[in-house]
């Protein structure tokens, strides 16, 4: 054929490989010089990785096209390899790579290489740095995530596994950025918070927290955040009893812990929820809220000073 048509591929395309957000975001600043050239292009994806109506790595056909780019990552290891051979007739070029041994046939095998670092080559910006990307007004929502499989206390009545896997699910495909936490404090593990101001500070700053823990319910309104509980104790646990403490409405039993459940949940979270959990943090600290744990307080300084 005679016509340019661009197949590009990067890692995020290849079975096995590694697909990391700025692999995405350099093909995507590849696709928009091509599409600004006007160059005709597919994007190959890995079977992992491809978008819904996306293109296959393994079901494109090398005769269509007269150019293969490979776009980020290093420039090494049988997978480029495998699509040297299997693109043979096709110009092949790698941008934006990072060059480890130029006699590599992963390497050699390119027709032109523009390497964003080698021992060849001066250092060049990564092409994610000017990958188009959304605003900030237009990100997904960001979500703290507090799990639990424990609460062996609840016996029979556990339904853990379940509300779980339907949560992990369910997260797996929500558009937002999500953040595993947890209420656990540990000053020997860095990925755990050391302090309740630690954890505090990371939840301000979220969307929204879905949560199986009472705590995450509690730490999420106090800070103003709104929160989907999830109880994972048939009938009704002690998430279900501090949501009708706090009287905060996005509580899910386990028998109606589903996805479209979630989705509703998040949805009201997002819009009407926000102020709703405001008015929650502010009725934290309100002196009604204050005189009911006084008044619990008292109750056991009394009793501790009459025993």
């Amino acid at each position: 054929m005679t016509a340019t048509r661009v197949l590009l591929v990067g890692w995020s395309s290849v079975l096995h490989g590694e697909a990391t957000a700025g692999d995405v975001l350099s093909m995507r600043t590849v696709e928009r010089a091509l599409s600004r050239s006007h160059l005709r292009h597919d994007t190959a994806w890995s079977p992992v990785m491809r978008p819904p109506g996306g293109l296959a790595l393994d079901d494109a056909d090398p005769s269509l096209y007269s150019h293969l780019v490979f776009a980020c990552g290093p420039a090494m290891g049988p997978p480029l390899v495998e699509l040297h051979r299997r693109f043979a007739h096709c110009t092949r070029i790698a941008i934006g790579v990072s060059v480890i041994d130029p006699a590599d046939p992963a390497v050699t095998g390119f027709h032109r290489v523009l390497a964003r670092d080698g021992p060849e080559s001066a250092p060049r910006p990564d092409l994610a740095t000017v990958a188009p990307m959304a605003s900030g007004t237009s990100l997904p929502p960001v979500l703290g995530v507090f799990l639990t499989g424990g609460q062996q206390e609840y016996g029979a009545r556990r339904r853990h596994d379940p509300v779980r896997g339907t949560l992990e699910t369910w997260l797996s495909r929500v558009d937002a950025g999500r953040l595993d936490l947890d209420t656990r404090l540990d000053p020997r593990d860095w990925r755990l918070p050391t302090s309740p101001e630690q954890l505090q500070s990371v939840i301000q700053r979220l969307d929204a927290v879905v949560t199986m823990r009472l705590h995450g319910l509690v730490l999420a309104l106090r800070a103003g955040v709104p929160a989907i509980a999830l109880d994972p104790v048939e009938g009704g646990g002690k998430v279900t009893a501090q949501a009708q403490a706090l009287d905060w409405p996005a509580v899910l039993s386990a028998g109606e812990a589903t996805e479209s459940a979630l989705d509703h949940h998040l949805e009201w979270c997002l819009s009407e929820g926000r102020a709703l959990a405001q008015r929650a943090s502010r009725a934290q600290s309100a002196p009604a809220a204050n005189g009911l744990v006084a008044s619990e307080l008292g109750t056991l300084i009394q009793y501790l000073n009459e025993s």
